[in-house]
């Protein structure tokens, strides 16, 4: 083997351009990755951007006496886009030519377009397809926001020296942090929603897993009594809408007199439905919400002196001091969103199915329920923060619920249902259970019936040959032990059986035996001494001697 020629090396593969796939477009480099993700969150913002540029310009050409020509409609739809993302806007001018007066409260649900453009181009840089690369997630948040606020930053700097410019500091404060927190949520979709590993530096009995299995329980009991609370919000402001419509029937026909403007003003109503929810949980919440500088709307009544301007929503506003049974009915909201809270929380301390060893303890379900309070508080102090801003300078400075004091009132009114609601669940749950329990020792466990027993089928009888001692013995009428006992019956199968019972085709039954012949008289034996050859082996029998054979005829003697 030594002396043999060495092997050539093997060719090259081809690609075969028939049956492999083309190289993925983006490449394989991470920087490439990088720079998809990036383009995806210019992509989402252009998207957004886009959309509001299209209602503005069809308001526009709607209105019949417009107030500038499309360049100050492309402005004021760079403002509103980056109204929504919760920048305060500046109108450098007001018809009186007073001081300029900023804009700051933003229609939540228009805010919602842009936080889902956002979710979802981190999400899809971060899906698998192909041989296209998957980047970190780290780096896809970074890429898609960075393509995002480059957006952003150009957005800003056009709404300067138009209608609604705007502010600069809130350009960098807001815009930011919404942005980030949409695509981290994202990436954290892309990857499955994983609850961890938890960082490392958070305290040890947070990352332990019973602390955060009831941290799971709190924030779903929270996430029940955050939709009672603005749900019952939501109640409250149609109810108001429908006592008082004649007033807003009125305020919306007074502002805009053709169809054009009057679509406008309820489009901005409609976009506003989501604050007005928030308002009138607030107002159920006992803190209400101002109406200007000094002026707070509250179920027991009215403080100071309120700023109303002229819209639809806003003549829904109670009036004048309250009392009575609607007075106290608002109550209703803050505690059906308690009583949720700790029936949410019993559902998780004290499942129906659950044993006695995994009910969670009192002081367990109690925390429990205080956390699903405090969440429940902080989310309730975000939203009033977001639904809440001013409208203009002087007394239109404040508008709408103070976030403190409404995420106050909400943490104070759920942990003061939630906790009771929730520890006399699990008290009932657990009695229940311990006395079905005992109930079952008493009685006694009911036996389960057990199936009947088969009978086993009974064996069929084998058939002895009789032997030679017994045949001989039925016919000298003795046993085979020569006692005189009765021969057995003869049970011996006749001989005339069906043919195809021989190859296992059919069983035919045995055919009806023959009667039996008398005994024809047995012939003398020619030596009448001579032994039964079917005799028995316990007889004895003397040894005969056999006589000489008779000599053949014509032998002499």
């Amino acid at each position: 083997m030594s002396d043999s020629a060495p092997l050539a090396a093997p060719a090259p593969e081809t690609a075969n351009p028939v049956t492999e796939s083309p190289p993925a477009v983006y490449g394989g480099r991470p920087a490439a990755a990088a720079a998809v993700a990036f383009v995806r969150g210019v992509t989402a913002a252009g998207l957004g951007l886009g959309a509001f540029t299209v209602l503005v310009i069809a308001a526009w050409i709607g209105s019949p006496y417009p107030d500038s020509g499309p360049s100050g409609a492309l402005h004021v739809a760079a403002g509103l886009w980056l109204l929504v993302h919760g920048v305060e806007l500046v109108r450098p001018g007001t018809l009186g030519g007073g001081p300029p007066a900023p804009v700051g409260v933003v229609p939540l649900l228009l805010a919602a377009l842009p936080v889902w453009l956002a979710y979802r181009a981190a999400r899809d840089a971060l899906e698998p397809g192909g041989t296209r690369p998957r980047p970190a997630p780290v780096g896809a948040v970074c890429a898609v926001s960075a393509g995002y606020l480059a957006v952003a930053g150009a957005a800003a700097l056009y709404a300067l020296g138009g209608p609604l410019e705007a502010h600069p500091p809130s350009v960098a404060g807001h815009v930011p942090p919404v942005v980030v927190l949409a695509a981290a949520a994202g990436a954290w979709s892309a990857y499955g929603r994983p609850l961890g590993p938890l960082p490392v530096w958070l305290p040890a009995w947070v990352r332990r897993a019973p602390a955060r299995s009831r941290t799971l329980a709190a924030a779903r009991a929270a996430g029940g009594a955050l939709l009672v609370l603005f749900g019952g919000g939501a109640l409250l402001v149609a109810g108001s809408l429908v006592w008082h419509w004649d007033a807003a029937y009125t305020s919306l026909t007074g502002l805009s007199v053709d169809w054009a403007g009057r679509v406008t003003v309820l489009a901005l109503a409609l976009a506003l439905l989501p604050n007005a929810a928030v308002w009138g949980a607030a107002y159920g919440l006992g803190p209400g919400f101002a109406l200007g500088v000094g002026a707070v709307v509250t179920p027991l009544g009215v403080v100071g002196v309120p700023a109303v301007p002229d819209f639809p929503l806003l003549a829904a506003v109670p009036e004048g001091v309250r009392g009575g049974w609607a007075t106290w009915a608002v109550a209703v909201v803050p505690v059906a969103a308690g009583a949720v809270a700790g029936w949410r929380t019993a559902e998780d301390a004290a499942p129906p199915l659950a044993r006695r060893d995994e009910t969670w303890s009192a002081g367990r379900t109690a925390g429990a329920a205080a956390l699903a309070a405090v969440v429940c508080g902080a989310v309730t102090a975000g939203l009033a923060a977001a639904a809440s801003g001013p409208l203009g300078a002087g007394r239109l400075a404040v508008f709408g619920p103070v976030w403190w004091q409404a995420g106050a009132a909400a943490l104070v009114w759920t942990a003061v249902v939630a906790v009771p609601v929730a520890l006399t669940l699990r008290l009932w749950r657990t009695r229940e259970r311990a006395g079905r329990a005992e109930a079952e020792e008493k009685v006694g466990t009911p036996e389960t019936p057990s199936a009947p027993e088969v009978p086993k089928p009974a064996r069929k009888a084998r058939h002895r040959k009789p032997s030679k001692g017994a045949r001989f013995a039925g016919r000298a009428g003795v046993g085979a032990s020569g006692r005189g006992n009765p021969p057995p019956p003869d049970r011996r199968r006749p001989r005339s059986w069906n043919p195809g019972a021989w190859l296992g085709f059919s069983r035919s039954a045995p055919a009806s035996p023959a009667p039996e012949a008398p005994d024809a008289p047995a012939p003398e034996s020619p030596c009448p001494d001579a032994p039964d050859p079917e005799a028995p082996y316990d007889v004895e029998q003397d040894p005969v001697t056999a006589p000489d054979p008779a000599p053949a005829p014509g032998t002499p003697d």
